[in-house]
Protein backbone atom coordinates (compact mmCIF):
# COMPACT_ATOMS: atom_id res chain seq x y z
CA UNK A 1 0.00 0.00 0.00
CA UNK A 2 1.34 3.41 -0.99
CA UNK A 3 2.33 5.69 1.86
CA UNK A 4 0.88 9.17 1.62
CA UNK A 5 2.97 12.11 2.77
CA UNK A 6 1.88 15.73 3.03
CA UNK A 7 4.67 18.32 2.89
CA UNK A 8 3.10 21.66 3.73
CA UNK A 9 4.92 24.93 4.20
CA UNK A 10 5.10 28.68 3.76
CA UNK A 11 7.90 30.46 1.95
CA UNK A 12 8.67 34.08 1.10
CA UNK A 13 12.08 33.86 -0.52
CA UNK A 14 11.76 30.37 -1.96
CA UNK A 15 14.34 28.92 0.44
CA UNK A 16 11.87 26.62 2.20
CA UNK A 17 10.68 25.31 -1.17
CA UNK A 18 14.26 24.29 -2.01
CA UNK A 19 14.58 22.62 1.39
CA UNK A 20 11.33 20.66 1.04
CA UNK A 21 12.25 19.50 -2.48
CA UNK A 22 15.63 18.21 -1.34
CA UNK A 23 14.31 16.75 1.91
CA UNK A 24 11.41 14.83 0.36
CA UNK A 25 13.26 13.53 -2.71
CA UNK A 26 14.50 10.30 -1.04
CA UNK A 27 11.06 9.71 0.48
CA UNK A 28 9.44 9.91 -2.96
CA UNK A 29 12.21 7.77 -4.47
CA UNK A 30 11.45 5.12 -1.84
CA UNK A 31 7.92 4.85 -3.24
CA UNK A 32 5.84 7.22 -1.13
CA UNK A 33 3.35 9.62 -2.66
CA UNK A 34 4.48 13.09 -1.61
CA UNK A 35 1.91 15.86 -1.86
CA UNK A 36 3.40 19.35 -1.60
CA UNK A 37 1.23 22.26 -0.55
CA UNK A 38 2.41 25.86 -0.32
CA UNK A 39 0.24 28.08 1.87
CA UNK A 40 -0.25 31.77 1.13
CA UNK A 41 -1.79 34.51 3.25
CA UNK A 42 -4.61 36.59 1.78
CA UNK A 43 -2.58 39.68 2.67
CA UNK A 44 0.82 38.66 1.29
CA UNK A 45 4.10 39.40 3.03
CA UNK A 46 5.95 40.61 -0.02
CA UNK A 47 9.62 39.82 -0.50
CA UNK A 48 11.92 41.63 -0.24
CA UNK A 49 10.64 43.30 2.89
CA UNK A 50 10.76 46.97 3.66
CA UNK A 51 12.24 47.74 7.07
CA UNK A 52 9.01 49.27 8.36
CA UNK A 53 6.91 46.36 7.14
CA UNK A 54 9.22 43.80 8.74
CA UNK A 55 9.19 45.33 12.21
CA UNK A 56 5.46 46.11 11.99
CA UNK A 57 4.58 42.40 12.05
CA UNK A 58 6.44 41.82 15.33
CA UNK A 59 3.52 42.30 17.77
CA UNK A 60 1.12 39.99 15.89
CA UNK A 61 3.87 37.43 15.38
CA UNK A 62 4.96 37.30 19.03
CA UNK A 63 1.35 37.35 20.28
CA UNK A 64 0.33 34.54 17.88
CA UNK A 65 -2.34 36.59 16.09
CA UNK A 66 -3.33 34.56 13.00
CA UNK A 67 -3.98 35.94 9.54
CA UNK A 68 -6.41 34.67 6.91
CA UNK A 69 -4.94 32.16 4.49
CA UNK A 70 -5.83 31.72 0.84
CA UNK A 71 -7.88 28.55 0.25
CA UNK A 72 -5.77 25.44 -0.19
CA UNK A 73 -6.69 21.88 -1.09
CA UNK A 74 -5.57 18.73 0.71
CA UNK A 75 -6.09 15.68 -1.50
CA UNK A 76 -6.41 13.22 1.36
CA UNK A 77 -8.36 13.10 4.60
CA UNK A 78 -5.59 11.12 6.27
CA UNK A 79 -1.82 10.94 5.76
CA UNK A 80 0.83 8.51 6.92
CA UNK A 81 3.19 11.42 7.59
CA UNK A 82 2.99 15.20 7.60
CA UNK A 83 6.10 17.31 7.06
CA UNK A 84 5.65 20.84 8.33
CA UNK A 85 8.11 23.48 7.11
CA UNK A 86 8.16 26.78 8.97
CA UNK A 87 10.26 29.85 9.77
CA UNK A 88 10.94 31.60 13.07
CA UNK A 89 10.08 35.31 13.02
CA UNK A 90 10.97 37.35 16.11
CA UNK A 91 11.67 34.15 18.09
CA UNK A 92 8.15 32.92 17.23
CA UNK A 93 6.57 30.84 14.46
CA UNK A 94 5.99 33.01 11.39
CA UNK A 95 2.46 34.40 11.15
CA UNK A 96 1.52 32.18 8.16
CA UNK A 97 2.85 29.09 9.96
CA UNK A 98 0.95 29.92 13.13
CA UNK A 99 -2.16 30.59 11.05
CA UNK A 100 -1.85 27.17 9.42
CA UNK A 101 -1.72 25.50 12.83
CA UNK A 102 -5.00 27.26 13.67
CA UNK A 103 -6.66 26.27 10.39
CA UNK A 104 -9.58 23.87 10.80
CA UNK A 105 -8.80 21.73 7.75
CA UNK A 106 -5.17 21.30 8.71
CA UNK A 107 -5.94 20.52 12.33
CA UNK A 108 -8.28 17.78 11.13
CA UNK A 109 -5.50 15.90 9.30
CA UNK A 110 -3.02 16.45 12.13
CA UNK A 111 -4.93 14.38 14.65
CA UNK A 112 -3.21 11.06 15.42
CA UNK A 113 -0.74 11.60 12.56
CA UNK A 114 3.08 11.46 12.75
CA UNK A 115 4.60 14.87 12.06
CA UNK A 116 8.15 15.92 11.27
CA UNK A 117 8.97 19.60 11.60
CA UNK A 118 11.70 21.33 9.65
CA UNK A 119 12.58 24.97 10.25
CA UNK A 120 14.88 27.39 8.45
CA UNK A 121 15.97 30.52 10.26
CA UNK A 122 18.88 32.76 11.10
CA UNK A 123 19.96 30.98 14.30
CA UNK A 124 17.40 31.42 17.10
CA UNK A 125 14.67 28.83 16.70
CA UNK A 126 14.15 27.40 20.20
CA UNK A 127 11.12 29.41 21.31
CA UNK A 128 9.43 28.98 17.93
CA UNK A 129 9.97 25.22 18.15
CA UNK A 130 8.50 25.13 21.65
CA UNK A 131 5.37 26.87 20.41
CA UNK A 132 5.07 24.70 17.31
CA UNK A 133 5.51 21.60 19.46
CA UNK A 134 2.74 22.72 21.82
CA UNK A 135 0.36 23.53 18.95
CA UNK A 136 0.92 20.08 17.44
CA UNK A 137 0.30 18.42 20.79
CA UNK A 138 -2.90 20.42 21.28
CA UNK A 139 -4.06 19.27 17.84
CA UNK A 140 -3.47 15.61 18.76
CA UNK A 141 -0.54 15.11 16.37
CA UNK A 142 2.38 12.81 17.13
CA UNK A 143 5.63 14.70 16.74
CA UNK A 144 8.13 12.14 15.45
CA UNK A 145 11.12 14.25 14.43
CA UNK A 146 12.54 17.74 14.24
CA UNK A 147 15.16 19.35 12.01
CA UNK A 148 16.43 22.89 12.58
CA UNK A 149 18.40 24.47 9.73
CA UNK A 150 20.25 27.69 10.53
CA UNK A 151 22.77 30.18 9.23
CA UNK A 152 25.94 28.89 10.90
CA UNK A 153 27.90 32.14 10.77
CA UNK A 154 28.54 34.22 13.94
CA UNK A 155 25.50 35.97 15.38
CA UNK A 156 26.43 39.59 14.47
CA UNK A 157 27.52 38.53 10.97
CA UNK A 158 24.32 36.65 10.20
CA UNK A 159 22.29 39.58 11.56
CA UNK A 160 23.86 41.87 8.94
CA UNK A 161 23.62 39.40 6.06
CA UNK A 162 20.01 38.41 6.75
CA UNK A 163 18.92 42.05 6.73
CA UNK A 164 20.76 42.60 3.45
CA UNK A 165 18.90 39.63 1.95
CA UNK A 166 15.54 40.62 3.43
CA UNK A 167 15.71 44.23 2.24
CA UNK A 168 17.18 43.59 -1.22
CA UNK A 169 15.96 40.10 -2.10
CA UNK A 170 19.52 39.19 -3.09
CA UNK A 171 20.96 36.03 -1.58
CA UNK A 172 24.52 37.03 -2.30
CA UNK A 173 27.65 38.23 -0.50
CA UNK A 174 27.10 41.72 0.86
CA UNK A 175 29.96 44.00 -0.28
CA UNK A 176 31.71 40.84 -1.50
CA UNK A 177 33.05 40.58 2.05
CA UNK A 178 30.28 38.98 4.09
CA UNK A 179 29.20 35.35 3.53
CA UNK A 180 25.99 34.50 1.72
CA UNK A 181 22.92 34.83 3.97
CA UNK A 182 20.49 32.16 5.06
CA UNK A 183 20.87 28.40 5.20
CA UNK A 184 23.94 27.32 3.25
CA UNK A 185 23.32 25.64 -0.11
CA UNK A 186 25.29 22.61 1.06
CA UNK A 187 23.05 22.26 4.13
CA UNK A 188 19.96 22.47 1.91
CA UNK A 189 21.30 19.71 -0.32
CA UNK A 190 22.22 17.63 2.73
CA UNK A 191 18.60 17.47 3.88
CA UNK A 192 18.43 14.46 1.54
CA UNK A 193 20.28 12.58 4.27
CA UNK A 194 17.39 13.22 6.67
CA UNK A 195 14.87 12.09 4.07
CA UNK A 196 16.81 8.86 3.58
CA UNK A 197 16.72 8.21 7.34
CA UNK A 198 12.98 8.88 7.54
CA UNK A 199 11.88 6.67 4.62
CA UNK A 200 12.27 3.26 6.38
CA UNK A 201 10.35 4.55 9.42
CA UNK A 202 7.54 5.68 7.13
CA UNK A 203 7.15 2.25 5.56
CA UNK A 204 7.33 0.34 8.84
CA UNK A 205 5.21 2.85 10.74
CA UNK A 206 7.68 2.66 13.62
CA UNK A 207 8.78 6.13 14.68
CA UNK A 208 10.56 5.36 17.95
CA UNK A 209 14.22 6.22 17.73
CA UNK A 210 13.88 8.42 14.64
CA UNK A 211 14.94 11.61 16.40
CA UNK A 212 18.07 9.93 17.74
CA UNK A 213 19.01 8.88 14.21
CA UNK A 214 18.41 12.40 12.94
CA UNK A 215 20.50 13.85 15.77
CA UNK A 216 23.38 11.56 14.78
CA UNK A 217 23.39 13.51 11.49
CA UNK A 218 23.29 16.89 13.26
CA UNK A 219 19.65 17.59 12.45
CA UNK A 220 19.55 19.80 15.55
CA UNK A 221 22.46 21.62 17.19
CA UNK A 222 21.86 23.68 20.33
CA UNK A 223 24.53 26.30 21.06
CA UNK A 224 24.57 27.52 24.62
CA UNK A 225 25.26 31.25 23.94
CA UNK A 226 22.31 31.44 21.54
CA UNK A 227 20.11 29.47 23.91
CA UNK A 228 21.03 31.86 26.73
CA UNK A 229 20.33 34.99 24.66
CA UNK A 230 17.05 33.66 23.30
CA UNK A 231 15.93 32.59 26.77
CA UNK A 232 16.23 36.20 27.94
CA UNK A 233 15.03 37.83 24.74
CA UNK A 234 11.73 35.96 24.44
CA UNK A 235 10.37 37.61 27.59
CA UNK A 236 11.53 41.03 26.43
CA UNK A 237 9.97 40.52 23.00
CA UNK A 238 6.70 39.49 24.65
CA UNK A 239 6.70 42.61 26.81
CA UNK A 240 7.36 44.85 23.80
CA UNK A 241 4.65 43.09 21.76
CA UNK A 242 2.01 43.48 24.46
CA UNK A 243 2.94 47.12 25.00
CA UNK A 244 2.87 48.03 21.29
CA UNK A 245 -0.37 46.12 20.66
CA UNK A 246 -2.16 48.40 23.14
CA UNK A 247 -0.99 51.64 21.49
CA UNK A 248 -3.25 53.50 19.05
CA UNK A 249 -0.25 54.92 17.23
CA UNK A 250 2.08 51.97 16.97
CA UNK A 251 4.64 53.41 14.53
CA UNK A 252 6.90 55.29 16.99
CA UNK A 253 6.96 52.35 19.39
CA UNK A 254 7.80 49.89 16.62
CA UNK A 255 10.65 52.21 15.65
CA UNK A 256 11.80 52.27 19.27
CA UNK A 257 11.78 48.46 19.33
CA UNK A 258 13.90 48.38 16.18
CA UNK A 259 16.61 50.52 17.76
CA UNK A 260 16.38 48.56 20.99
CA UNK A 261 17.03 45.37 19.01
CA UNK A 262 20.20 46.73 17.44
CA UNK A 263 21.55 47.90 20.80
CA UNK A 264 20.58 44.65 22.51
CA UNK A 265 22.32 42.51 19.89
CA UNK A 266 25.58 44.40 19.54
CA UNK A 267 25.98 45.71 23.11
CA UNK A 268 23.58 44.07 25.55
CA UNK A 269 24.02 40.43 24.47
CA UNK A 270 27.86 40.41 24.64
CA UNK A 271 27.78 41.98 28.11
CA UNK A 272 25.24 39.45 29.37
CA UNK A 273 27.25 36.56 27.95
CA UNK A 274 30.39 37.76 29.73
CA UNK A 275 28.55 38.09 33.06
CA UNK A 276 26.94 34.68 32.57
CA UNK A 277 30.31 33.08 31.79
CA UNK A 278 31.74 34.43 35.04
CA UNK A 279 28.89 34.15 37.54
CA UNK A 280 26.35 31.59 36.32
CA UNK A 281 27.47 29.11 33.66
CA UNK A 282 30.31 27.50 35.68
CA UNK A 283 27.80 26.51 38.38
CA UNK A 284 24.89 25.44 36.17
CA UNK A 285 26.17 22.57 34.05
CA UNK A 286 23.37 20.13 34.97
CA UNK A 287 20.63 22.69 34.34
CA UNK A 288 22.16 23.70 31.01
CA UNK A 289 22.50 20.08 29.89
CA UNK A 290 18.87 19.36 30.77
CA UNK A 291 17.68 22.45 28.94
CA UNK A 292 19.65 21.54 25.82
CA UNK A 293 18.25 18.02 25.95
CA UNK A 294 14.72 19.41 25.99
CA UNK A 295 15.29 21.16 22.67
CA UNK A 296 17.01 18.16 21.11
CA UNK A 297 14.03 15.89 21.70
CA UNK A 298 10.48 15.87 20.33
CA UNK A 299 8.54 15.17 23.53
Amino acid sequence: MDKKVLAIYYTQSGQMGEIINSFTAPIAEAGAIVEKVVIKPVAEYTFPWTGNRFFAVMPDCVLSVPTELQPFVLKEKKYDLIILGYQPWFLSPSIPSNSLLNHTAFKAVLKDTPVITISAGRNMWLNAYDRIRKSLKDAGANLAGNIALVDKHPNPVSFITIFYWMLTGKKERYLNVFPKPGVAEEDIRNTKVFGTIIAPHLFTGQWDGLQHELLDQKSVVVKYPLMFIEGKAKFIFAAWAKFIAKRKNKAPWISAFKYYLFVALFIGAPVLLILDAIFIRPFSSKRIKAKKQNYLQVI
